[in-house]
């Protein structure tokens, strides 16, 4: 794949929105898809740590109603639900279908970007990510990523910092 890319709908919008933060990152265009943290790492030469895994899940609150939460998860560990849950006052958080990530982000699983998306999403970084001095994101489509930092992904999304893979 090349940067022809930047012209997919999802890879415009996320690269609009960096734009409108005044944000024009490394943005990198693979060859293959990069579906998981470990193929990001390995298609960069760097560690699942560094990538900035763009997780829609679920978010029940005690009267039973979901709503989106984007969680940016460090690719080095799994989101402990149940934990991060607890912290948020939720009532539980369920991985999200790819039909509500869709809806949601306009974009697929795989490729959703931590921007980009019809309407704001409440956002949580993990802090896991706070100690590189870059981390990747995926940028829109599956074949497409971003350099960006913890401190950019702080301001970009509005996210809340909050670890995420518990105690």
């Amino acid at each position: 794949m090349t940067d022809d890319l930047s012209r997919h709908p999802a890879v415009a919008r996320v690269l609009a929105a960096l734009a409108e933060r005044g944000l024009s990152p490394q943005v990198r265009y693979l060859p293959d898809a990069v579906r998981t943290a470990q193929a990001a790492a390995d298609a960069l030469g760097i560690t699942p740590a560094e990538i900035a895994n763009s997780l829609i899940f679920a978010a029940i609150d005690d009267e039973g109603a979901a709503s989106p939460l984007l969680v940016m998860a460090s690719g080095g560990h799994r989101v402990d639900t149940a934990f991060l849950a607890a912290r948020l006052g939720l009532a539980r958080l369920d991985r999200a279908d790819p039909d509500f990530v869709r809806r949601h982000t306009g974009m697929t699983i795989g490729g959703v970007a931590p921007i980009g998306h019809p309407a704001p999403i409440r956002t949580i970084v993990d802090t896991d990510l706070e100690p590189f001095a870059h981390v990747w994101a995926a940028g829109g489509h599956s074949h497409t990523v971003f350099e960006t930092t913890y401190a950019e992904l702080l301001a970009m999304t509005l996210g809340a910092p909050h670890p995420v893979a518990g105690a």
